[in-house]
């Protein structure tokens, strides 16, 4: 698996002379700050949390000594909240997951990891191919099915994906399995129309068992950075969410944008994209995110 420190590289760049500086205490207090104020913005760390970290790390700067990093660390670990645990075991079955995004945010490929993470919890999973707008959507996931061993409804190219939707709910219920991800056709956020649809989706999983789908998880480009907030505020007006997944981490200097998604939705992250590889799906703990932003090599994965 790819690791929080190489996946986060490119952010860490945006601030990592500032943040030397602050902790070591090159330059005045108040220079250091300045400078951690304008390489937070850039990695796209909301503008509202920087300015609650400021005051309080200049108080502790005031205090006769530079702010620390462990100070810094405390604060923005306190920023992420706490996401609650998850496991995919449930005594309710099957357990259905709706998997939405915008075009390109990778949702396809999502699935399939975690399609692989719910397998090795020892959950008997099902993949529904509700991706019908995209001619190879449906193939794709065939394949990462037919890869991972699992079961997969797929809908034929333009077929109604509320219909895929409502028959891979039954199917996973007919056979016995834990867990249902429905991988749905990239749409636009301003587009009423398809959003929409996938209201209609939401509908007809909720017709074959009520209560269903149990969660709705937003796939996010961490490349967007803030960007990614405004589209997660209109998939979150149209069909509530109860997570989200940052993918391409690896891949943004932007992924302050994080510290938004909780403080700003109310929604906890339950998985983060480190690299491309099957395994690089990991589960999101604040702690091994806030360390590898600062670069805290020793302290990755460690409690303070």
């Amino acid at each position: 698996m790819a690791s929080w420190l190489s996946a986060l590289s490119r952010t860490r760049q945006q601030f990592a002379q500032a943040l030397t500086r602050l902790w070591t205490g090159g330059g005045t207090a108040g220079q250091t700050i300045a400078e951690l104020e304008e390489q937070l913005l850039r990695a796209d760390v909301p503008l509202r949390l920087v300015g609650e970290l400021l005051p309080q790390l200049r108080h502790s700067a005031g205090r006769g000594g530079p702010a620390t990093l462990a100070e810094l660390r405390r604060l923005l670990r306190e920023a992420l909240g706490l996401p609650g645990d998850f496991a995919w075991a449930a005594d309710r079955k099957p357990r259905s997951f709706l998997i939405v995004g915008v075009n390109g945010s990778g949702k396809t490929t999502t699935c399939a990891k975690l399609a692989r993470q719910a397998a090795q919890a020892g959950c008997r999973v099902l993949l529904g191919a509700a991706d019908t707008f995209r001619a190879a959507g449906a193939d794709q996931l065939t394949w990462w099915a037919e890869h991972l061993h699992c079961d997969v409804v797929a809908g034929a190219p333009g077929a109604d994906a509320a219909a895929v939707a409502y028959d891979a709910l039954a199917a996973a219920q007919a056979r016995g399995c834990d867990v249902v991800l429905i991988d749905t056709a990239g749409r636009m956020h301003t587009k009423a129309p398809l959003m929409r649809e996938l209201q209609k989706v939401r509908n007809a999983l909720a017709k074959r068992q009520p209560g269903a789908p149990e969660e709705v998880w937003l796939v996010l480009d961490a490349t967007l950075g803030q960007n990614a907030i405004v589209q997660a505020r209109q998939f979150h007006d149209a069909v509530p969410l109860t997570g989200a997944i940052i993918a391409k981490v690896d891949g943004s200097s932007k992924a302050g944008f994080i510290f938004a998604v909780t403080r700003e939705l109310g929604v906890p992250i339950r998985f983060i994209g480190l690299g491309e590889g099957a395994d690089d799906l990991a589960p999101f703990e604040a702690e091994k995110f806030v360390d590898a932003l600062l670069g805290a090599e020793a302290s990755v994965g460690v409690q303070p």
